[in-house]
C-alpha cells in the first residue's frame, strides 16, 4: 500500500489462536446484538461462513494418499470430471514430486499465488489452470478423472480441493470449455432436456437427477439427503460443517507488539513462560534495518535464555502479537489500568461491563469486533468476567473523504485542523464536522462548508447580540408560532443526539430555529427572541461549547452552561395551530394554504378545491388522484 513492494507468500511456523472452535457460538450469538447494524451482523455472519455439506474422500491413483474435497452440492457427484486444488494446497509437492513438469507446474503456482486474492475470487475472473499429471477416483462411480491446479481455488473455502462439475457450477463450466475437460449433465431442465455439447453456460437451478445411477428420476433437492445416506453407508462421505473463519493468526514478525511468552528448549521443547515471570519486555536495543526480518532476531540479551523446567541454555521467540491481540480487551484493563498485579480486576469489570455503547469504524466490524467478542466469550469460559458479549450496543461511523478517496496520512490527503481552527475556531470546525452528513455514512469533505458553518454562528452571536437586553419579565414566549417551532426544536435536538446520533439534522433544526427568530425578532418581539436564543445555547452547548459558554454569559447568566440541565419540551406546545400545506398538480407546485393543523381530510379536499389559484390548473380537468400526505401536502393527478 505504502511501497508498492511485490508481495510474496512463504511457509512460515507461526501462532494461532483457536478461534474456530468458538465459529458456531460466535455465529449463534449474532442474534442477541439486538442493538448492532444489520450490515455488521451480516459481515461478522458472512466471514465466519457457516456451510453444510459433505466430505468426500478422492483415492489419488496409484498412490496411497486420499484428497479431501466438501461440497455442498451432493447430488452433483456423479458429474464431477475433474478435481482442481488450490496452488496453496500443501500436497501439490508430494503430488508432483515425480512429475516430468514439476518446473513447469511450480512456476504456475509461484504466479497464482502472488495475485490478488479477491481478484481470483471473482465471477469474471480468466479461469487459468495447469495439469498435475495426476488422476483421482470419483468413489462413487470408481471413474478416473483428472487433477487440476487452478487460480479460481482459494484454501480459504473447505479444504483447497473442489470437485469440478462443469454441467452445473458456471466457474467450472469456463474452465472445462477452455481445457476442454468432460461435461456431464447430471440436472436436467423439467421442461427441455440439456445437451452438453451444446450448453453456453451452466445450468444452476433444480431439476431431475440423471447419468446418477440409482439416483435417476428423483429432484435434486430431496435427492441430497439419500445421496449423503448412500455415502455414509458405504465409508466414502460423511456429512460435515465447514466454516469459512480461519483459525487466527496472531504471529508478526516485527518488533511493535506484545512478545509471544514462549522459549525453546532443545531438552523440554516448546515452553510457556511462567507466570511469575510476566510480561515479557521488549528490549530496546534494538537495530531496524530493511532486512525483512524482525529487529528482535538480532538482540542476542532478548533471544538468549534459560529453560524455565530444566534450566538449559534456550532461545526466545522472536514473534510479537498481531496488535488486534491488545485492541481486543483494552475495555476491561480501562478500569484498572495501573493495576500490576493483574490485566484487569474481575469485580470491577463485572460491575461496570459489557460496554452500553461502543462506537467504530464499520472497517472493524469482522477483525477488532469478531476478536473482541472472541476474547470475551474465552474469559467468561475461564470464569474470569460473567458477561459474553463485549459491547451491549454498536454504533459504527462513516469516513471523511476528500477528493474521492478516504483522508488518512498515508494518501496525503489530510486537512489540518490546526490551519483552520487558527482561522475559523475550534467550534466551527466542530460545528461543520457534525453536520457534514449523516454519521454513519462516509462524507465528503468540502472547505467551503467550513465558511457556511462559521456564518451559522456568526448570525447567532449577531441575533444574540441584539437580544441580550431584552429578558422577558414573565420568561417565556409571546410568539405562538416560535413557542412552536422552539419545543419542536427542543425534542427533534434531543431525540437525534440521545437515540439515534444524527447530529447533522440535529444542528439543521437549531439553525431552522434561528431563522424563525430572526423573523420574531424583526418583528419587534425581542422578548422572544431572548427566550429562544437562551434556549438554542442550551440546546448547541454539547455542539459548539465555547462559544456558547460566552453567549450564556452574554445573556445575563452568571454560572456555567454546563451546570444547566437540558430544556425539556412540553408536546402541547410542540402542537401545531395551522400548517401551510404546499400544493401540488401533477407533481408540480402551485399553490399553498394555510389549514387547521388537525383539519380533516374532507375539509383539506374542499378548501384545497376552491383555492382560486388550483382551480386555473384543474379547470376543466379531470382528477384522476386527490393524494394527501398527512401535514405534508397535497398532490393533485389530472387528465385529459
Amino acid at each position: 500500500e505504502r511501497c508498492a513492494s511485490k508481495v510474496i507468500e512463504k511457509d512460515l511456523e507461526q501462532w494461532f489462536f483457536k478461534i474456530t472452535d468458538y465459529a458456531q457460538r460466535l455465529l449463534d450469538d449474532i442474534a442477541t446484538l439486538d442493538r448492532w447494524p444489520e450490515r455488521v451482523k451480516t459481515m461478522q455472519a458472512n466471514w465466519i461462513g457457516r456451510s453444510t455439506g459433505e466430505n468426500i474422500d478422492f483415492a489419488v491413483a496409484d498412490t496411497d494418499r486420499v484428497l479431501t474435497c466438501f461440497t455442498t452440492r451432493v447430488d452433483t457427484i456423479f458429474g464431477a470430471t475433474y478435481m482442481v486444488l488450490a496452488p496453496e494446497h500443501p500436497a501439490i509437492e508430494e503430488i508432483i514430486k515425480d512429475s516430468p513438469d514439476k518446473d513447469a507446474i511450480l512456476k504456475f503456482v509461484q504466479k497464482v499465488r502472488v495475485q490478488n486474492k479477491a481478484e481470483r475470487a471473482a465471477v469474471e475472473v480468466e479461469k487459468e489452470g495447469i495439469f498435475t499429471g495426476r488422476y483421482v477416483i470419483n468413489p462413487v462411480n470408481n471413474r478416473r478423472i483428472p487433477l487440476w491446479i487452478a487460480n479460481y481455488v482459494l484454501m480459504d473455502y473447505g479444504t483447497g480441493a473442489v470437485m469440478a462439475v462443469p454441467a452445473h457450477d458456471q466457474r467450472d463450466f469456463e474452465f472445462a470449455k477452455k481445457y476442454k475437460l468432460d461435461i456431464i449433465v447430471v440436472i436436467d431442465r423439467p421442461d427441455e432436456p440439456l445437451d452438453a455439447s451444446g450448453m453456453s453456460s451452466a445450468y444452476v437451478d433444480n431439476g431431475t437427477m440423471v447419468n446418477s445411477e440409482q439416483f435417476d428420476g428423483i429432484e435434486n433437492t430431496p435427492a441430497m439427503d439419500k445421496i449423503a445416506d448412500w455415502m455414509e453407508a458405504k465409508s466414502i462421505g460423511r456429512r460435515s460443517v465447514h466454516y469459512r473463519l480461519r483459525d487466527w493468526l496472531i504471529s508478526r514478525q516485527r518488533y511493535w507488539g506484545a512478545p509471544i511468552p514462549v522459549i525453546y528448549c532443545d531438552r523440554c521443547g516448546i515452553v510457556a513462560v511462567p507466570e511469575k515471570d510476566l510480561p515479557v519486555l521488549l528490549p530496546e536495543d534494538v537495530r531496524f534495518s530493511s532486512s525483512g526480518k524482525s529487529p528482535l532476531a538480532d538482540s542476542k540479551d532478548f533471544i538468549d535464555t534459560s529453560c524455565p523446567r530444566c534450566k538449559s541454555p534456550a532461545r526466545r521467540e522472536i514473534d510479537t502479537m498481531d496488535t488486534f491481540v491488545d485492541s481486543s480487551w483494552y475495555y476491561l484493563r480501562y478500569l484498572s489500568p495501573k493495576d500490576d498485579r493483574r490485566a484487569f480486576d474481575a469485580d470491577l469489570v463485572n460491575r461496570w461491563l459489557p460496554v452500553d455503547q461502543y462506537i467504530g469504524g464499520v472497517e472493524h466490524a469482522i477483525l477488532h469486533l469478531l476478536y473482541s467478542r472472541f476474547i470475551t466469550k474465552v474469559l467468561y469460559d475461564l470464569k474470569y468476567i460473567g458477561f459474553q458479549e463485549p459491547f451491549n450496543a454498536l454504533f459504527t461511523q462513516g469516513m471523511i473523504v476528500k477528493n474521492g478517496a478516504k483522508m488518512s496520512k498515508s494518501k496525503g490527503n489530510v486537512v489540518s485542523p490546526d490551519r483552520l481552527i487558527e482561522e475559523y475556531g475550534t467550534d466551527t470546525v466542530r460545528l461543520y464536522t457534525l453536520f457534514i452528513g449523516p454519521p454513519e455514512k462516509d462524507a465528503e469533505w468540502n472547505d467551503r462548508g467550513v465558511e457556511g458553518a462559521y456564518r451559522f454562528l456568526a448570525r447567532l452571536w449577531r441575533l444574540a447580540d441584539r437580544a441580550k437586553d431584552h429578558k422577558g419579565k414573565k420568561g417565556g414566549i409571546e410568539d405562538r408560532a416560535l413557542e412552536v417551532k422552539l419545543h419542536q426544536t427542543i425534542r427533534k435536538v434531543t431525540k437525534d443526539i440521545e437515540g439515534d446520533f444524527k447530529f447533522n439534522t440535529a444542528i439543521s433544526s437549531v439553525m431552522e430555529l434561528i431563522n424563525a427568530t430572526y423573523e420574531v425578532a424583526d418583528r419587534g418581539d425581542l422578548a422572544s427572541a431572548y427566550e429562544s436564543v437562551r434556549i438554542t445555547t442550551l440546546l448547541l452547548a454539547p455542539f459548539v461549547p465555547h462559544i456558547c459558554e460566552e453567549l450564556w454569559q452574554i445573556l445575563g447568566n452568571e454560572r456555567s452552561i454546563f451546570y444547566q440541565s437540558w430544556p425539556e419540551y412540553d408536546e402541547a406546545k410542540a402542537r401545531e395551530d395551522m400548517l401551510v400545506l404546499p400544493i401540488q398538480v401533477n407533481a408540480r407546485l402551485r399553490s399553498k394554504i394555510e389549514v387547521d393543523a388537525d383539519i380533516s381530510e374532507d375539509d383539506l379536499r374542499e378548501k384545497v378545491l376552491s383555492d382560486a389559484k388550483i382551480g386555473v390548473w384543474i379547470k376543466d380537468k379531470k382528477i384522476k388522484k386527490f393524494i394527501i400526505v398527512p401535514k405534508k401536502l397535497v398532490n393533485i393527478i389530472i387528465g385529459e
